[in-house]
């Protein structure tokens, strides 16, 4: 007897993980094309196909939507970025696109940065990120320098996403182009080591 209620509650439950997930890939959209102060609640509820009281039934508020938006969205950029410290192009070939898919959205958020509190706080979180995964993929290099720090500062400029936009954008490279530049700088850091 109780099968046929586990079974609608196991339903239920994938049912409403991928109304959450539904949600948070409709405001990662949203940020993607307006300054965070004109993402409201009504928006994102209707690219997510969903009305505003199941978004906060889910989040509870704009801030918790938000606080889990950060979440999920540093997920995603882990799970993007792969970190092989024995495939350094390979690692760097998946940041180029990551940025490619993300450049434009992350450059919104950081112009928000200074006036706008969670942009400030994504932003900061990113960074993090990205210094973490440039200290992943340059373990083996980062073990044996001197000044782990220094070497440190220029992997992460060589591979940081402003690097990448002056090229890419400003430059107007192509993704390849871009990418061939980027290893020229990780090489030459590397060889100063």
């Amino acid at each position: 007897m109780n099968a046929p209620r586990d079974y609608d509650m196991t339903l239920r439950n994938a049912q409403a993980e991928q109304t959450r997930a539904d949600i948070l890939q409709a405001l990662m959209e949203v940020v993607a094309e307006l300054p965070l102060a004109a993402v409201t609640l009504p928006r994102v509820a209707e690219r997510a196909g969903v009305t505003v009281r199941t978004l906060l039934r889910i989040f509870g508020s704009r801030d918790g939507l938000f606080a889990a938006g950060l979440e999920y969205g540093s997920s995603v950029v882990i799970a993007e970025r792969t970190v092989d410290p024995d495939d350094v192009d390979l690692s760097l070939s998946a940041l180029v696109d990551h940025y490619e898919r993300t450049a434009r959205q992350t450059m919104l958020l950081l112009g928000q940065e200074s006036w706008e509190p969670v942009a400030a706080a994504v932003t900061a979180s990113g960074k993090a990120l990205h210094r973490a995964w440039v200290e992943g993929v340059f373990a083996h290099a980062l073990a044996t320098t001197a000044d782990r720090d220094e070497a440190l500062d220029l992997l992460v400029v060589a591979t940081d996403l402003y690097t990448y936009a002056l090229l890419r954008h400003d430059r107007g490279l192509s993704r390849d182009e871009t990418l061939r530049r980027i290893r020229r700088l990780v090489s030459a850091v590397l060889d100063t080591l």
